[in-house]
């Protein structure tokens, strides 16, 4: 059975097109930073970000991980949204690579406020974590795709530089904020001392995701990307395909967009489901299930069983993710599948 797989926009492969630029690509040993590829993809994302270095590493967790390592000391705090990213898939690295305490504030649709920042900041005191580090996620992946509002983030931001807090952006869909929004990718990475983006998702690439931030703070990164395990050898074959996506399927996002609100929009109008159409900002759909009386993973499971793969979000609900290797055709069979299922 061919499925139509809505599960992530991870899911995607290596056009044939890619697949030759990477075949093609010039390499060298990258731990001794002589592969020209990889210095050409950092390069490029450096100057994308507005940001004096970059570094490529194998994953998204790596790369926030090594970030909040570079930028603190054990026995620290970081602020987060509570539904974020970092604090509920990362396995909880920050305390075990880092040594540093999370301070989860529950947000609306991902998006936290400089006022609820304001209030989990701790006072200077011995007895008390030192709050160094923000963490922000845009788009965010929980809450369903939504964009962090850029006029939030410049208050937040004001407020962290009068207090010495450091500012990391976990921006793995920051592609798909900035081309549903107009906002270059400069324009939201200058408020932050790291950025960090992902060329596997919505971009297609295989592998990969890519540090910004200043010299001394990527040398640090690099450094850590080592201890991690996450140094590479002759890796110019997967640099090439960021630099493939970079250069192709950026723009294309807004496909993934308007199939993801098509989506959205027929299955809401199935009584037993539940979705919050206002979060519907780019790729993602979050499908409340509660009124159907099953679980999740059996509704997934009779989904399956008919060729449409979604995954699980949080509770009681499921998610859909669209990608370039869905075409709306096929979003149309799978909302036909719902309906025939479940209407």
């Amino acid at each position: 059975m061919k499925y139509i797989d809505l599960r992530s926009d991870t899911v995607t492969k290596p056009s044939p097109e890619m697949r030759k630029f990477m075949m093609e690509a010039e390499v060298g040993d990258d731990v001794f930073g002589e592969d020209p590829t990889v210095n050409k993809l950092q390069e490029m994302v450096a100057e994308i970000l507005g940001k004096e270095s970059a570094l490529f590493v194998p994953s998204g967790v790596m790369g926030n991980q090594t970030s909040i390592k570079a930028h603190t000391e054990p026995g620290d705090e970081v602020i987060v949204e509570a539904e974020s990213h970092i604090m509920n898939y990362e396995t909880a690295a920050p305390s075990m690579l880092s040594g540093v305490q999370l301070y989860p504030i529950q947000g609306k649709n991902g998006v936290i406020t400089v006022e609820q920042i304001k209030r989990a900041v701790r006072p200077k005191a011995y007895y008390m974590p030192r709050t160094r580090l923000i963490c922000l996620e845009n788009t965010h992946n929980r809450a369903g795709g939504t964009i962090f509002p850029i006029e939030e983030i410049k208050k937040i931001r004001e407020f962290a530089l009068e207090n010495g807090i450091k500012m990391h952006l976990d921006g793995a869909r920051l592609w798909n904020a900035c081309v549903a929004t107009g906002i270059s990718p400069k324009e939201y990475a200058q408020y932050f001392d790291s950025v960090l983006v992902c060329l596997s998702k919505g971009l297609g690439a295989p592998v990969g995701s890519v540090v910004a931030g200043d010299r001394e703070f990527i040398e640090k990164v690099r450094k850590y990307r080592k201890i991690f395990g996450g140094g590479m050898r002759q890796v110019g074959i997967l640099a090439a395909a960021g630099i493939y996506a970079l250069q192709h399927n950026i723009e294309r996002l807004k496909e993934d967009h308007e199939k993801a609100k098509f989506f959205a929009q027929e299955i809401s109008k199935i009584p037993v489901f539940d979705i919050n159409l206002e979060t519907v900002q780019t790729n993602i759909v979050i499908i409340g299930v509660e009124k159907t009386g099953k679980t999740p993973d059996e509704i997934l499971k009779v989904l399956k069983e008919n060729g449409v793969l979604l995954s699980s979000g949080s509770y009681m609900k499921i998610r859909a993710v669209t990608h370039l290797d869905v075409s709306m055709e096929e979003v149309k069979q799978a909302v036909e599948i719902f309906f025939k299922l479940f209407a």
